[in-house]
């Protein structure tokens, strides 16, 4: 593992470059840290990973779903995970560092972008996580029902969610998948005027009986483009400590739940299949 790395810094001390068959791949090493690397894919920062520190979060948006996997269960008990989108495998490698003795499926449809992290960013041949390359929603329909205690779904094409994985009868499927109290988290990116944000609430209020979103204030307030955490389940949230830790971050976020995320839609209505469409692309200024 040790080798691995070392052979990895060495031989690109100033990053790796590779077509992948999302586009262009960038593994940038972390200054500060040995063995830390950020993946960027045509220019949007992806994942940031400390092999030495699995259970560092740098980013705002994976640290928020570091609290989610953190409250989904009493610490430390194993869970069944299934992410949907691979990027650098951090949250899999958060969860195998947090959660010994789980089990996880990740599902990302990209080839060759997991050939490239397995290759530079090797995973920790104790962790039981297994990975497919495949579609994300055909990968989810391949799994048992009730199979799983945490979704988490982080996918994007070019920096846009493609529009089949905007869905109600994708949520069906995720929440088939979902053992009773299971809880779903995707990553979703917005802008003014959020009418992807609020839609994709409405759709995932048709699916789970309880949700909270969790994001910036700014980005909430449709004052720029960014993430947001969303997080549904059949049973009740653990919100109140899910707004405390999010509110504690470096970068503290709000979490929005109850009438007050029911207002925040403003209407909008759930997404089907036949109306689906990708997430809205960033604008450029984001990533300079």
């Amino acid at each position: 593992m040790a080798r691995n790395r070392q052979r990895g810094r060495s031989e690109a001390a100033e990053g790796v470059v590779e077509a992948v068959d999302g586009g262009l791949a960038e593994l940038i090493p972390d200054r500060d840290r040995p063995h830390g690397w950020t993946l960027l894919i045509d220019g949007a920062p992806q994942s940031h990973v400390d092999l030495d520190d699995p259970a560092l979060l740098t980013f705002e948006y994976q640290r928020r779903l570091g609290h989610v996997l953190d409250l989904a269960a009493p610490a430390g008990r194993p869970l069944h995970a299934v992410h949907l989108g691979g990027g650098a495998f951090t949250l899999a490698r958060y969860l195998a560092a947090t959660r010994p003795r789980s089990t996880q499926q990740v599902i990302e449809v990209d080839e060759r972008l997991v050939r490239l992290v397995r290759d530079r960013l090797p995973l920790d041949p104790g962790a039981r996580i297994r990975v497919r390359s495949v579609d994300a929603r055909d990968g989810l329909g391949k799994l048992r029902d009730g199979w799983a205690d945490l979704v988490i779904a982080d996918v994007f094409s070019g920096a846009r969610t493609p529009a089949h994985l905007t869905s109600t009868e994708f949520l069906a499927e995720v929440r088939r998948v979902l053992k009773p109290g299971g809880t779903y988290a995707a990553n979703l990116a917005d802008g003014p005027p959020l009418a992807h944000l609020r839609g994709q609430i409405a759709t995932a209020a048709a699916v789970f009986p309880e949700l909270a979103l969790a994001a910036d204030p700014t980005v909430l307030r449709g004052r720029r483009f960014g993430n947001a955490v969303l997080v549904g389940s059949d049973q009740p949230l653990p919100v109140a400590e899910l707004t405390r830790r999010v509110a504690s971050d470096p970068h503290a976020g709000r979490v929005e739940h109850g009438k007050a995320l029911t207002d925040f839609t403003g209407g909008a209505v759930a997404v089907t299949d036949a109306a689906a469409r990708p997430s809205p692309a960033p604008p450029s200024s984001v990533f300079r």
